[in-house]
């Protein structure tokens, strides 16, 4: 179950947010995308075109899905009128909504993963409401702890690692567990998507993370052996394919839809919009022709998604983990050097490092990446 294998169809409802995260990779403040909601019947068409060969429905960005609550519904229900009980739904949420949309959630939603940061100080500093500035974890520890009682499905932490967390990762573990959470994926900290790349450097040799990178490791691999004591899952971004071997990275190689706020088909979380003529575009494979109500896909594009391949990535060919990695997230390497064929230098690192030090091909994850 590598992580290419996650194939669903993602919708970005909006571009609405409830919260101001101090890391917000999607830019939202400087976007001309503020406020956009996706169509349902741009939404409708996808469904009707790609439901029955994935039955697996995601909710997303590029804001909070929450935010456009009875979007969200109507395209549960479509999709549910063609496939019946074989729907799978999935999203990744803020969990900061009201209890209508909690009870909505509960009784639809077969996996629900929370953007959560840890302990209160840490997620009220990273995540507080949006103009606000109030702590979000006081409605979001509410509603954890009511879906893990009365959800269908698993309930799940994806975590960015900051400076402000990385140390205190046993720490989450415990919180998390208090809440009832008992799957955890960690993502290191990456740049916000802007106009231009990170960095023209291919190889990104220039280029720093924004974290202590050795830190994070030697914290993660003393913390997974933590929660596996506690029969807790603690998971990280630079291992989602340590549990088979794969030439690929994820499903953007496939690739498989997610519908964008302005009407463009992306294979990217972080490409989350069509009409920004930036580094990104490599990711746009398709768009809705309105006039005539009908999908457009873009052939050369597809080819060159399905082409990225550790075996066609020069960077990747004499790394001892590249099967357990396959050339790492698409989107991050394009974003931070311009070309999705390149290499996070740095990321190569730390991937190798953990290759060495925590088991591989160790059984299949249940639940993959967020």
């Amino acid at each position: 179950m590598s992580h290419v294998k996650k194939e669903m169809i993602s919708f970005f409802l909006t571009s609405k947010c409830n919260l101001d995260c101090i890391y917000c990779y999607t830019n939202k403040e400087a976007s001309r995308h503020k406020n956009q909601t996706l169509s349902f019947e741009f939404a409708k068409l996808g469904i009707e075109h790609f439901i029955k060969k994935y039955p697996h429905i995601r909710f997303f960005g590029a804001g909070e899905p929450t935010q456009a609550y009875d979007l969200m519904k109507l395209i549960y229900d479509y999709s549910y009128q063609i496939v019946g009980d074989t729907l799978k739904a999935e999203m990744q949420t803020n969990g900061a909504f009201n209890k209508e949309a909690r009870d909505w959630i509960e009784k639809h939603i077969d996996i629900i993963w929370v953007s959560f940061d840890g302990p209160p100080d840490i997620q009220d500093y990273n995540r507080p409401f949006y103009k606000s500035g109030k702590p979000s974890s006081p409605v979001i520890e509410e509603n954890v702890k009511h879906m893990v009682a009365n959800g269908k499905g698993l309930v799940g932490a994806r975590v960015t690692i900051t400076d402000n967390n990385s140390k205190r990762q046993k720490e989450m573990v415990d919180y998390f567990s208090s809440l009832g959470i008992n799957y955890i994926w960690t993502d290191p900290l990456f740049p916000t998507v802007g106009d231009k790349p990170v960095s023209d450097d291919l190889t990104a040799k220039n280029i720093k993370p924004l974290i202590d990178m050795d830190s994070y490791l030697e914290e993660f691999i003393q913390t997974q052996k933590y929660a596996d004591g506690k029969k807790i899952f603690y998971g990280s971004f630079l291992a989602c394919n340590f549990d088979e071997e794969n030439e690929y990275h994820c499903r953007a190689c496939i690739p498989v839809p997610h519908f964008t706020t302005d009407g463009y088909i992306s294979a990217c979380d972080m490409s989350l919009f069509g009409e920004d003529k930036n580094h990104m575009q490599d990711f746009i494979y398709g768009k809705w022709d309105k006039e005539n109500n009908k999908l457009i896909f873009f052939e050369d594009r597809i080819k060159q998604l399905q082409s990225r391949s550790v075996k066609n990535m020069e960077g990747c060919k004499d790394c001892p983990a590249m099967l357990h990695c396959g050339g790492y997230c698409l989107g991050e390497v394009a974003n931070e050097t311009g070309n999705m064929f390149g290499n996070k230098r740095y990321t190569c690192k730390s991937i190798i490092q953990l290759a060495r030090k925590i088991d591989i091909n160790f059984g299949r994850y249940k639940f993959l990446h967020p």
